[in-house]
């Protein structure tokens, strides 16, 4: 299909060593709702551009990590401030180029500044040290333990929430003394890429860069020797690519990558119409699109069909439609690609002879041809189908029924992925035991989802939802290496003097 021109077209370039700078070739950006329509164009660098990114970011660095942490925050805290202004226009171009709600994309924006001045309030851990006391007769030593920043870092984030996913990371590099290459999506780089611009323009050139544009041509982001690190967010098979292109230099990686979490609701949790939203939110919000989404829900069997009545009663409003048009509830999928994946998950759901449900209405006009899927339930599906087994990334959800505690946490774990999970019950012994139990880096008790998330807690995955953490001092620890300065003590080394 032909693109359309679109009359507010955005055209963002990349930013490198305090310049901003454009390109002849350039990412051509489709909005996923409306066919053929183009919402703007973005820089692609060339290897000789994300070259130059490096060694900007790699020649600002002895002067950034000179300063002191509280330093470092007081530049920071400078450069987010007055970033709320142009949150509508951020939130709209966002909502454009990745279909989502335009509340939503607000969010997205919004959560990116509390997760900066959430990493700035950590600016007097940052350099702390510890001490190890001599052991008489022993270890005749005292040895502090320091960090030091690592270098220049690349932060690569996905099209699901792209703001709001470079603040779990980014701010914690910068504070802990690196300078950084931020790697937006390039199916959907303008609105992030105009935010950290701005931000970029009020710290000192080179400490903050920005470079957007096809992934085949962007290898020296990971493989530069001057890239000490890489934080990625983003697929299991990207993150296994981001691992192979590290290997040959030993970057080192943080790698979050996708999920298939759980949900288990035992036989007393309370099913309000509070807990029911929560529920829903966590399912549903960006279309299905959100790694630490539930994916599948385990269900006590006494509990199911008041369970799959109240998601059905808030799947029944649904109105799927434009992102930016009032009183749509929900976007499109992101890509075409995505779109057929999750038909096919459903198709091969109800070929199988599982009870699917399907709610709200395809849109039509301009819209119709867009990536928009009605978002189901499949109520006791073969627990071996793919709709439970990979992850959707999707709005539809397995419900399976269990008959015993043991059972549902056995069935949670049966997964490869380790991401996240929650426990809903009335009992906080219950809800302690069985979280316990989970195979996954976050728990959420009676809630669950990325609205719903600590932002100062660590978070990260385990199997293959990937390793390393983001978030509060965990975070920034994750940006630096840890050095220890043994010094003999003054008596062993008088005695030696005799």
């Amino acid at each position: 299909m032909s693109e359309t021109a679109n009359a507010t077209a955005v055209r963002t370039g990349l930013y490198i060593g305090g310049e901003e700078r454009f390109t002849d070739r350039v990412l051509t950006v489709a909005d996923p709702a409306k066919p053929g329509v183009v919402v703007g164009t973005a820089a692609a660098a060339s290897a000789d551009d994300v070259a130059a990114a490096v060694q900007a970011a790699a020649a600002a660095f002895p002067a950034w990590a000179a300063l002191t942490p509280q330093e470092r925050a007081a530049q920071m805290a400078e450069a987010v401030a007055g970033i709320a202004d142009e949150r509508d226009t951020d939130a709209a171009i966002l909502s454009q180029e990745n279909g989502k709600v335009r509340g939503e994309a607000w969010v997205d924006a919004l959560v990116f500044e509390i997760r900066w001045n959430l990493a700035l309030m950590l600016a007097d851990e940052v350099a702390r040290t510890r001490t190890l006391d001599p052991v008489p007769g022993a270890i005749p030593v005292s040895t502090e333990i320091a960090y030091q920043p690592l270098g220049v870092v690349t932060v690569i984030v996905p099209f699901n929430w792209p703001i709001a996913i470079l603040g779990a990371a980014l701010p914690h590099a910068l504070l802990a003394g690196n300078t950084a290459i931020v790697k937006p999506p390039p199916s959907a780089p303008l609105a992030t890429t105009r935010l950290v611009q701005r931000v970029a323009e009020k710290l000192p050139p080179g400490v903050l860069n920005v470079v957007t544009g096809a992934d085949a041509d962007m290898a020296d982001l990971i493989q530069h020797r001057d890239v000490a690190k890489v934080c990625f967010t983003g697929s299991v098979a990207g993150g296994t690519r981001i691992m192979q292109l590290a290997a040959p230099t030993l970057t080192r990686v943080t790698l979050e990558l996708g999920g298939n979490d759980a949900a288990i609701v035992l036989a007393d949790a309370t099913l309000d119409d509070v807990h029911l939203d929560r529920l829903f939110a966590a399912i549903y919000d960006t279309t299905g699109q959100i790694c630490m989404n539930a994916k599948r829900i385990f269900v006590h069997r006494s509990r199911r069909d008041e369970l799959v009545a109240g998601l059905a009663a808030r799947l029944e409003r649904v109105r799927l439609g434009y992102g930016l048009d009032d009183g749509t509830t929900m976007g499109p999928l992101h890509q075409p690609a995505q779109k057929a994946f999750v038909d096919e998950l459903i198709r091969e759901a109800k070929d199988a002879g599982a009870d699917v449900r399907e709610f709200g209405e395809l849109p039509g006009g301009d819209l119709a041809g867009g990536n928009f899927v009605r978002p189901a339930i499949v109520v006791d599906p073969d627990p071996s189908l793919r709709i439970v087994t990979e992850e959707q990334f999707g709005p539809v959800i397995p419900v399976l029924s269990f008959d015993d505690e043991s059972e549902a946490v056995r069935l949670a774990n049966d997964t490869w992925a380790g991401l996240g999970g929650s426990v809903w019950t009335a009992s906080t012994d219950a809800a302690q035991r069985v979280a316990t139990q989970l195979v996954c880096g976050y728990v959420w008790i009676n809630d669950h989802g990325a609205t719903r998330l600590d932002l100062r807690a660590p978070f990260g995955g385990m199997k293959h939802s990937g390793f390393g953490r983001e978030q509060g001092i965990d975070g920034v620890r994750a940006f630096q290496d840890t050095r220890a300065i043994a010094t003999l003590d003054p008596d062993v080394l008088a005695s030696l003097a005799h």
